[in-house]
């Protein structure tokens, strides 16, 4: 991250409701024919796709994309109950007492995903909610449930009690699909204003960002979509009108708006996630407990490390299953052109077998097993090579070292 970049999640404090949306019906024509004034012969036609794929795969315009998709985008509130310090100068005598009720509401987005009433939104969004409500496109809110929640990829799913035939589910796409440079558009409700939609390309693929309770999430879409304050929850969608991604966060320089760089959560990360909310109210994460920085060339032959690739090992979260195995920590932080890098502990090389270069690569390969499970580790020791056997813990609710 530059100077003065900072990431921030996009809900908004705000009371604006939803409003009406206008739908289009595009249709499509055609056929074949021909012959002389002589002679006809006729050719069976060679097998042609069926129309409803070539409807799926042919891009939309960002008019079609909004007209099949605003229905079921959806205005998040979540009313929060908080304590207030007194003004002292309209309480000078501290009649009031040391705090006040209150109450606030932070908007949000989100979006239908089945006919049951289900929709995806983001864990901050609803986080510490009293009361949870949503509205469609006739302005109305109606009760929400949070029926699970998970922190570390930052999502939630609500219910609704509604008709089915009130529900418009959106198609979910595969992010593995998608490529940098890919035409994409966000809606949601930034700043308060309902049903928004931006336009924009995939700018970077396999980012990682940090979700609120300090857990990384990786896999992560870049866009240049605009993305604000209330965006949050809602869809980022490619150019056949499909879900790829979930809209989270943006970076920011000093400020609070965009800057044309947004994240957006992988829809297979949330077809994976939701799943699990809706089957059992929770997601179980695996957890090894460590912090790492991965091993560059400069700071290979810098330092004189015995190996060109692998991950210095920073800290070792208390209690997990990392500090039972014995692995350690670095014991002094040695700063290189204004960044730290730990020293003085393991070096772990390979994950069940694998070469592991990135902080990434290896929480993808935990994140394929389930808490209790092994994970053969490769480690530097020194001078030494060993090889440790960890048996994985489950993630906290606030997985900090």
């Amino acid at each position: 991250m530059g100077s003065g970049l900072r990431s921030v999640w996009l809900p908004v404090v705000a009371g604006a409701a939803g409003a009406a949306i206008a739908l289009g019906v595009v249709a499509a024509a055609g056929g074949l024919g021909g012959g002389t004034t002589t002679v006809r012969e006729v050719v069976a036609a060679p097998p042609t796709e069926p129309a409803s794929f070539a409807r799926a795969t042919a891009p939309l315009t960002i008019h079609e994309i909004y007209a099949k998709a605003a229905p079921g985008v959806v205005e998040v509130t979540a009313t929060q109950r908080v304590t207030t310090q007194p003004d002292p100068f309209s309480d000078p005598f501290g009649f009031l007492g040391p705090s006040v009720p209150a109450t606030q509401q932070a908007l949000g987005s989100g979006f239908v995903i089945d006919k049951a009433g289900h929709i995806v939104t983001n864990w901050h969004v609803v986080q510490g909610a009293s009361r949870v409500e949503v509205s469609f496109s006739n302005d109305e809110r109606i009760p929400a449930r949070v029926i699970g929640r998970d922190p570390s990829t930052d999502l939630a799913v609500l219910e609704v009690k509604a008709a089915p035939r009130a529900l418009t589910p959106l198609v979910l796409g595969d992010s593995d699909a998608v490529q940098v440079g890919d035409s994409v558009v966000a809606i949601g409700n930034p700043l308060g204003e309902d049903r928004s939609i931006t336009a924009g390309i995939v700018s970077a693929l396999a980012r990682s960002i940090t979700a609120p309770n300090g857990a990384q999430i990786d896999h992560v879409i870049q866009t240049d979509a605009a993305l604000n304050h209330g965006n949050s929850g809602g869809p980022l969608l490619n150019a056949q009108g499909e879900v790829i991604g979930v809209n989270s966060q943006i970076q920011t320089d000093g400020g609070s708006g965009n800057i044309g760089i947004g994240f957006a959560i992988p829809i297979d990360t949330v077809k994976d996630v939701a799943g699990q909310l809706i089957a059992n109210g929770a997601v179980v994460h695996p957890y090894l407990g460590i912090r790492t920085r991965a091993i560059t060339p400069g700071i290979a032959r810098l330092f004189r490390l015995p190996v060109g690739h692998g991950l210095l090992i920073g800290s070792v979260c208390r209690g997990s299953a990392a500090a039972q195995a014995g692995i350690e920590g670095g014991r002094e932080q040695v700063i290189v052109a204004g960044e730290s890098w730990p020293l003085g502990g393991d070096i772990l090389v390979s994950a069940d077998g694998v070469p592991v270069l990135s902080g990434s690569q290896l929480r993808s390969l935990i994140v394929q097993k389930k808490p209790g499970e092994p994970l053969k580790l490769g480690l530097i020791r020194g001078s030494k090579r060993i090889a440790l056997t960890v048996t994985l813990g489950r993630e906290p609710l606030s997985p900090r070292c």
